[in-house]
C-alpha cells in the first residue's frame, strides 16, 4: 500500500467504488423488474396497465440517456427501451388489423431504426453483433432439429392455429423469410447480441445469459400461461448459449425463425 494514502483516503475509495457496484446493479435491475412487471400486468389481463408501464419506461430510460454520459448506462437503457418498444407494437398492432402472418413484418420492421440508432451511437461494428462468422454447413442441421425441438415443447403448450392455409412451397417460402428475416433475425439482435452482450460484461457470463434469457421468456407472457413464459425462458437458455459457443446472430436467427415456421406453419397442419 502506498504510505502517502491514509486509511480515509482507502475507506474513500472503497465506498466510491461501492456506490459505482450499486449504481451499475441499479442500472439493470430497476428496468429489469419494471418489465417483468409490466409483463405480469399483460399475464394477468391488465392489458392497459401493461402498455402504461412500457410507455413510462420508455419515457424515463429514453429522458434518463440525454442528461447520463456514461456510455455502457446508455447502451444498456437503449436495450430495454428495446424491449418496451417491441411489446408497444405488439399491442398496438391488432387495433388496426387483425393478426396475421403480415402482422409480424409491421411489428418489427419499425425497430429497425432505433436498433440503428443505438449501434451507431454506441459505434457497434459487425464483429460486437455477431454478424461476422458466417453459418458452418453442420449448424443448419442443428438449427433445424433445435428448432423442431423447441416447436414441439411449444406447440404442446399453446397449441396456436397456423398462419399459412396450406404446406405448400410458396406459403413454407413465406412464413419461412417472414419468421427467420422478421421475428427471428430482430429478436435475437435485441436479446442476443445487444442485450446479452451487454448483461454479460456487466454481471458476468452465465447471470448475463441467464436474465437475458428470463427477460425473453416474461416477454412472452401474452400467450397468458405460466408454462409458455418457463419453457420460452428455456428456449432463451437454448438460443442464449448457442450465441456464446458461436458468437454467429445469423445462426440463432435460424434457428429461431425454424422454431416459428414450426410452430405456426408445420405443426399445426400435421396436428
Amino acid at each position: 500500500m502506498d504510505p502517502d494514502i491514509g486509511s480515509e483516503d482507502v475507506a474513500l475509495q472503497n465506498g466510491r467504488v461501492k456506490y459505482f457496484l450499486n449504481m451499475e446493479h441499479l442500472t439493470i435491475i430497476i428496468p429489469s423488474l419494471t418489465i417483468i412487471l409490466a409483463e405480469l400486468s399483460l399475464f394477468f389481463g391488465y392489458t392497459k396497465l401493461s402498455t402504461w408501464v412500457h410507455i413510462i419506461l420508455l419515457v424515463v430510460l429514453t429522458l434518463s440517456t440525454i442528461v447520463i454520459n456514461d456510455a455502457d448506462t446508455q447502451y444498456l437503457f437503449r436495450a430495454f427501451i428495446l424491449l418496451s418498444l417491441l411489446r408497444i407494437l405488439n399491442l398496438s398492432m391488432p387495433v388496426f388489423f387483425d393478426l396475421t402472418l403480415y402482422s409480424y413484418v409491421f411489428i418489427y420492421a419499425p425497430l429497425l431504426i432505433p436498433i440503428y440508432v443505438l449501434v451507431k451511437d454506441q459505434g457497434l461494428d459487425m464483429k460486437s453483433l455477431g454478424m461476422v462468422r458466417s453459418i458452418r454447413y453442420y449448424e443448419l442441421p442443428l438449427a433445424l432439429l433445435v428448432g423442431l425441438i423447441i416447436a414441439l415443447g411449444e406447440f404442446m403448450i399453446i397449441k396456436p392455429g397456423y398462419l399459412i392455409p396450406d404446406l405448400s412451397f410458396f406459403n413454407l417460402l413465406k412464413i419461412s423469410i417472414v419468421m427467420i428475416i422478421f421475428v427471428g433475425f430482430f429478436e435475437e439482435i435485441i436479446f442476443r447480441s445487444i442485450l446479452q452482450t451487454k448483461l454479460e460484461s456487466m454481471i458476468g457470463k452465465y447471470q448475463g445469459l441467464f436474465l437475458a434469457s428470463i427477460l425473453f421468456g416474461v416477454m412472452h407472457s401474452g400467450y397468458g400461461t405460466l408454462y409458455e413464459m418457463l419453457f420460452t425462458a428455456f428456449a432463451g437458455l437454448v438460443l442464449g448459449y448457442m450465441y456464446q459457443r458461436s458468437r454467429s446472430l445469423f445462426l440463432v436467427s435460424i434457428t429461431h425463425g425454424f422454431v416459428n415456421v414450426f410452430l405456426f406453419g408445420v405443426l399445426p397442419h400435421l396436428a
